[in-house]
């Protein structure tokens, strides 16, 4: 029998919209890759896990959603191998963001990452004890990824945000408009004190022999190089879209839906990141509105619109203040790996016109990561578009495959 309501993401779109469906007397099943909810956000965060266990939801944990096989159907990988299908009635999709990396030279060498992934595996136990972190990139991300890392022990020389002072300026006069973001940012901002913030700042270049030893900054007409173990390197979050374009639905840089998450296809909702970026707080109005409406209490759903439009005002302040600069299409070189997986140079994809043309000419965004890095790097660097998505949207086993 299919479920009421499944929901494919553990994080807090996916988790509250879960537990809104459950308690409007809703069959939910959740499902995530991780072996644990909370997904990026509350990763390790046991009261918050804690809480959500304890609603009336069927886990399926460590799966991962590669398929929609038929419409009222998904297909989902486990951990030990062997693939599923579930059925349901109303799909909620909460797949979240991932990180936005642009490449420069040397950003593929060992300890350059993500900023976000840096934190996850510092949350995972890797050690940092006086370890030299720069910070870099775009977004509110890099400074509650600099207190965490320095809460862990690590010397962070610098946050590099390349973001312009008049733009965080403005940015921060929105913040007046919401107290408890405002509260937030003074909080980390005296957390990071005697930590130097460098606006209209970023790296261009990382250097090492076999692992990084540094990395090269620019601000205005100033260059140098700081020494480090380790380069967080993010240039903000890209929605994760490519299931909701699988099942049929309307994405572009996001996922369109109307006022109750529903998306262009019938029974299936989205909420979250995949959306668009706008925190933790939108996601949670997103999840429960979403929530509540595959439940059928379109009633109160409604009831959270005005929470959700206050948050939206917020998240378009934010796109806003840290839009990328152009001179960040200037960083790769001919010789820049862009697509990682395949070993594809800068100089071999931009000779292309386009990201089809560039895939079937040098198989960039073939790799395992199936273009989730470089197709958002070629996106913000030529404007280019990903074609149609196909499955398995994730790399699985043959046999799940011919299940």
């Amino acid at each position: 029998m299919p479920s009421d309501v499944v929901v494919v993401g553990a994080g807090p779109a996916g988790l509250a919209a879960g537990c809104r469906a459950a308690e409007s007397g809703a069959e939910v099943t959740i499902v995530d890759d991780n072996l644990q909810p909370g997904g990026q956000i509350w990763r390790g965060a046991e009261a918050e896990a804690a809480l959500w266990l304890r609603a009336k939801i069927h886990w399926i944990l460590g799966a991962r959603v590669f398929d929609a096989p038929r419409p009222g159907s998904i297909a989902f990988e486990c951990a030990d191998g062997t693939a599923r299908e579930l059925e349901y009635r109303n799909l909620i999709l909460a797949a979240g963001a991932r990180e936005r990396f642009l490449p420069f030279p040397g950003w593929t060498l060992p300890n350059v990452m993500g900023a976000g992934g840096l934190q996850a595996l510092a949350k995972s136990g890797l050690p940092l004890e006086r370890k030299r972190v720069v910070v870099a990139g775009s977004g509110p991300l890099l400074p509650a990824v600099a207190n965490y890392l320095r809460e862990h022990g690590a010397d962070v020389r610098l946050v590099a945000e390349q973001a312009a002072s008049s733009s965080l300026a403005r940015f921060a006069l929105a913040l007046a408009l919401y107290p408890a973001k405002l509260r937030q940012a003074a909080h980390l901002r005296t957390a990071l004190r005697g930590i130097p913030y460098r606006a209209g700042c970023w790296p261009v270049a990382a250097h090492g022999s076999e692992k990084l030893e540094s990395v090269t900054l620019r601000r205005g007409s100033r260059s140098w190089t700081e020494a480090c173990d380790y380069l967080a390197c993010g240039f903000g979050l890209v929605p994760n879209t490519e299931l909701a374009a699988l099942l049929g639905c309307r994405a572009d840089q996001s996922v369109a839906v109307d006022e109750y998450q529903r998306t262009t296809v019938d029974g299936v909702y989205c909420a979250g990141e995949a959306t668009g970026m706008g925190g933790v707080e939108l996601s949670l109005v997103e999840g429960e509105i979403s929530g509540f409406a595959a439940a059928g209490r379109e009633d109160a759903a409604r009831r959270r619109f005005a929470d959700r439009d206050s948050h939206r005002r917020f998240a378009a302040a934010l796109e806003q203040a840290f839009t990328l600069r152009p001179e960040l299409r200037e960083l790769p070189q001919n010789e820049t790996l862009v697509c990682r997986c395949e070993d594809v140079t800068w100089g071999r994809v931009r000779s292309w016109g386009s990201w089809r043309e560039a895939k079937l000419h040098t198989r960039c965004g073939m790799g395992p990561c199936q273009g989730r890095v470089c197709g958002a790097a070629t996106e913000f660097l030529l404007g280019w578009k990903a074609g149609s998505v196909r499955p398995p949207v994730f790399p699985v086993r043959l046999g799940s495959l011919t299940r």
